[in-house]
């Protein structure tokens, strides 16, 4: 098993067996399953704040909901390797998923997801939070995609039903067939 340190700990790297059932269970186009496998009661997308206004809100309110399911959890958080963004642990060996893309894959929690990355320049349209967030036991999903400006969801009925009516959040319901492209966004 492969660690590595930060803020005084070590925390465990993941390895394509950690995200083999999304590797597993996506594949590309334009549906939710582009992002989320289809294992989930609901699903969602939700837009990121255009130009970063508000993104500081938005990644404490989406860290909160998730936090709530998942209450003691830790969590697997990933790092897209864009080779702009932060990857939190940049010699850590990477996992690969969607179209061959590259993620530093580590274990950690909510405190985490919310620290680790500053929102700046670089992440001025996706925020600080990982691209990647899933629990332990895998209850609900959380992917932003490397040419998107929303994040995919996927979770039980009463998680996504927070989000759509959260009201620092702009997210949509999604159906496993529909396009998960929201209204007025543009798939890459």
């Amino acid at each position: 098993m492969v660690k590595r340190a930060r803020d005084g700990r070590t925390w465990r790297v993941g390895t394509d067996a950690v995200v083999a059932w999304i590797a597993n269970g996506t594949s590309p186009g334009r549906t939710i399953t582009a992002a989320i496998p289809p294992v989930f009661e609901a699903y969602a997308t939700i837009v990121l704040p255009p130009q970063g206004e508000g993104q500081d809100e938005h990644d404490r309110a989406v860290v909160a909901m998730l936090s709530e399911q998942s209450a003691g959890q830790p969590w697997w958080l990933g790092y897209l390797d864009t080779g702009a963004d932060d990857i939190v642990f940049t010699d850590a060996p990477k996992v690969t998923l969607y179209s061959g893309w590259q993620y530093v894959l580590v274990e950690a929690g909510p405190e985490q997801a919310a620290e680790w990355r500053q929102s700046g320049p670089w992440s001025f349209w996706k925020g600080a939070l990982p691209n990647l967030m899933f629990p332990a036991d895998r209850s609900w999903l959380v992917s932003t995609l490397w040419d998107d400006d929303w994040s995919c969801l996927g979770g039980p009925t009463r998680l996504v039903n927070g989000f759509l009516s959260h009201a620092d959040l702009q997210a949509r319901p999604v159906a496993l067939g529909d396009d998960a492209t929201p209204p007025g966004h543009q798939a890459r």
